[in-house]
């Protein structure tokens, strides 16, 4: 399920705050923000708690 996302795309998944992701991966807060859309399209989630929860229960989070 994962190895869908691109690198930058599990990097952001992994919970820094938009504008953190942003400043960490040299891309706008904005480019983060359409990450995040495309991955809840992907994993089938529709929030980042969904997201949060996905990705504790597939041990991929602390």
């Amino acid at each position: 399920m994962f190895d869908q996302l691109t690198p930058q795309s599990r990097a952001i998944a992994r919970g820094l705050k938009n504008t953190e992701a942003a400043a960490s991966l040299f891309v706008s807060r904005k480019t983060v923000e359409t990450h995040l859309t495309r991955i809840y399209r992907k994993l089938h989630v529709r929030s980042r708690t969904d997201l949060t929860r996905l990705l504790t229960a597939a041990d991929l989070v602390d």
